[in-house]
């Protein structure tokens, strides 16, 4: 097993007594602590936790705790930091290519639909839907996607991360919209959401409203997964005809112009997108 961490055996042994120490109720909140923070340092960490006993339960169990503070909204920093550690560990395994089919297969992901599905405005609130955004973002980031774009959509992730970019920071908008950028560029994806009027129009309104948002904010970061997201819609057929009409005014008239001076990649991909869009 490749310790990605200099110290080799004696770190190794300290990861391994932190996760056994995630068993025991009194000792597993510092545990999640440092192994939140240690993540990144060893390599093998979502192995260790999913092929040890009790380990993901116990994680499950750290969320499902939490469930009877979301409505009506009761959570408090220090609980919310608490299940982000546990949500960091999940997004680990999440990421591992070696645990990332079987965490989906388990169908782990539809215990954090319930924190994307909150609406409360308060720090605590917002924390706990942008770290249940990074796990499901560590599931799409890869290239092989198809099942789990399949997943995401049999279940639902849509709307729940349509409202995030509606309402949410600009933090939790930027991941949210990647997770539906990610699962347009897939072809089941696009295909899914350009099928039905209801559902090109949904996220047509919510990209829309956006791009108006972005007048005020001129967030650059979400500006080009905007850009990239109508670029893919300009790929299907339908869409690109509804695009015509569609598409807000100041992406077709140089409102963004100062923004993207530097940006020659996006701005490329807006020209290209007026170029679909352009009467043949």
């Amino acid at each position: 097993m490749g310790v990605g961490l200099q110290g080799g055996a004696h770190e190794e042994g300290k990861i391994y007594a932190l996760v056994i120490d995630l068993l025991d109720a009194n000792t597993r909140e510092a545990a999640l602590l440092e192994l939140s923070k240690k993540r990144e340092q060893y390599d093998d960490l979502a192995l260790v936790l999913w092929h040890s006993f009790g380990i993901m339960p116990a994680l499950l169990q750290e969320i499902v705790s939490v469930y009877p503070l979301l409505h009506p909204p009761n959570l408090t920093a220090h609980i919310s930091n608490r299940v982000c550690n546990a949500l960091a560990l999940l997004q680990c395994v999440a990421s591992h290519p070696d645990t990332r089919q079987l965490f989906l297969n388990a169908h782990i992901p539809l215990f954090l639909y319930p924190f994307l599905n909150t609406t409360s405005k308060t720090r605590p609130f917002e924390y706990l839907r942008l770290t249940s955004l990074g796990v499901i973002g560590a599931l799409v980031k890869q290239n092989d996607n198809n099942t789990v774009i399949h997943f995401l959509l049999s279940t639902e992730i849509i709307p729940l991360c349509l409202r995030i970019m509606e309402t949410g920071s600009e933090l939790s908008k930027t991941v949210a919209i990647f997770i539906v950028q990610k699962i347009l560029l897939d072809e089941t994806g696009l295909t899914y959401i350009c099928h039905t009027y209801e559902r090109f129009y949904a996220v047509g309104t919510v990209l829309s409203n956006m791009v108006n948002q972005l007048v005020e904010t001129q967030a650059v970061r979400l500006l080009k997964h905007v850009v990239r997201c109508y670029l893919r819609l300009s790929d299907n057929m339908r869409a690109r005809e509804a695009l015509r009409a569609c598409l807000p005014e100041p992406l077709r008239d140089n409102t963004f112009a100062s923004l993207l001076k530097g940006d020659m990649v996006t701005k490329r991909c807006l020209t290209t997108l007026l170029n679909n869009l352009a009467e043949p």
